[in-house]
């Protein structure tokens, strides 16, 4: 009987969520609220005279083809994670990095060229809404990679071997959230320009 009672305690608690990814899932929550309420006040306010539209800047374009390269490599480190390929998951981790601030570089490129080409804020009600969407998720991104960092630099650390999945699976949900967050984003400019 206590060999059954200590199965069901087990059972228990693997239909459990771990709090960090309970926690992530909160925020992803609220992060959701947050962009659904600034695109739908975007909607709402493009029906005020004087509105002006925008054209969506090239930069755009590949810096959503890089964002979803990086959606791969961050699976690929996972996975290389799970079957202990160290190197390997290091190199993929190192890769999202890398692709995660050349995301944020074309976007710097594409809120440049709609500046100097005075595509916003001169009037334009549409400019601000972009600057000020993209320009959170930008942030969102930016987080991301201080989170890749330092999984990065956990796992050339020699000295301690830790094989926990759990910050590993965080991030990357993370990480894949923020891809499909402007890939929502990007398509909802394009809709609506």
């Amino acid at each position: 009987m206590n060999a059954g009672l200590e199965l069901n305690n087990v059972v228990d608690q693997n239909k459990k969520i771990h709090p960090h990814k309970f926690n992530l899932w909160v925020a992803i929550g609220s992060i959701v609220m947050m962009f659904a309420g600034l695109t739908s006040a975007y909607i709402v306010k493009r029906e005020q005279p004087g509105w002006t539209s925008f054209l969506m800047p090239i930069a755009f374009y590949y810096s959503t083809a890089i964002i979803l390269i990086s959606s791969v490599t961050i699976y690929l480190a996972g996975k290389s994670f799970v079957e202990r390929r160290m190197i390997r998951y290091r190199k993929m981790v190192g890769a999202t990095i890398i692709l995660g601030l050349v995301f944020i570089l074309l976007q710097w490129l594409g809120f440049r060229h709609l500046w100097v080409t005075g595509t916003t804020f001169h009037g334009s009600g549409a400019g601000q809404f972009l600057y000020i969407i993209a320009g959170l998720h930008a942030l969102h991104v930016f987080g991301g990679i201080i989170a890749l960092v330092i999984l990065w630099f956990r796992a050339r650390n020699t000295r301690i071997r830790s094989y926990n999945r759990v910050p590993v699976d965080v991030v990357s949900t993370y990480w894949h959230f923020v891809d499909l967050l402007w890939i929502y984003l990007f398509i909802f400019f394009l809709m609506v320009q």
